[in-house]
């Protein structure tokens, strides 16, 4: 394969990538809507389509195996094909996720919800912002943005405690609703979680271009491992 053959399946595959990250990023998005709404048809269909996600992450997975197996890449092209791996699984786990709220709101069955949700939609807005951002420092090699967005994972935790509060104040007044309140809290876990895999990315951006294996905290800033 000849070099220009090479760089269009590797710019095909970091496409790839971001179709993958959109789908991903809807996902979590519907899930939030979905549980807000208590549409149990939406769940159900969130959860058969998590499929789709799965397979495209295998698909990409396969190609960026065979570039690398037909092409002996060089360092900068093989960091970035190991960047791809790494990401593609993040992002099906992220899909996970989502695939999980969907579940719980099944799990809550007609039970309404004990108030309208605040922190929660605004947990996966946050979450989803870092990881559309994350995708793009990633395909534009963007090391200061990719540096940046971990920090931001302070306000989702902040988030994650204020709904955690906030049910723990309803099963003290109420203990009848700690069912539901431990499943609000999964979701809300969930999407904490969405964000903690979002840094995971952004190491693999800082690796792709650097070179340097960097473990990033938001408290801690840059650690070099």
């Amino acid at each position: 394969m000849v070099r220009e053959t090479f760089d269009r399946e590797l710019q095909r595959l970091q496409d790839e990538v971001l179709v993958l990250g959109s789908m991903v990023e809807n996902a979590l998005i519907e899930s939030v809507e979905i549980l807000k709404r208590r549409d149990t048809e939406g769940a159900r269909r969130l959860i058969a389509g998590d499929r789709l996600i799965n397979e495209k992450r295998f698909a990409i997975e396969a190609d960026a195996l065979a570039l690398i197996a037909t092409q002996q890449p060089m360092a900068g092209d093989l960091r970035t094909l190991a960047a791809v791996l790494e990401i593609v699984t993040e992002l099906e786990r992220m899909g996970d996720y989502a695939k999980g709220i969907a579940r719980i709101n099944l799990m809550m069955g007609e039970e309404p919800l004990l108030k309208p949700l605040i922190d929660i939609p605004r947990m996966a807005e946050k979450a989803r912002d870092m990881l559309h951002r994350a995708l793009d420092a990633f395909v534009r090699r963007d090391v200061a943005l990719a540096r940046a967005i971990p920090a931001e994972d302070d306000e989702v935790d902040a988030l994650y405690n204020q709904v955690y509060r906030e049910l723990l104040t309803y099963i003290m007044s109420d203990p009848r609703t700690i069912d539901q309140a431990n499943y609000l809290l999964w979701v809300a876990h969930n999407l904490e979680r969405t964000a903690d895999r979002v840094t995971n990315i952004c190491e693999r951006v800082v690796f792709t271009v650097t070179g340097e294996m960097m473990e990033m905290d938001a408290e801690e800033g840059l650690i070099g491992i």
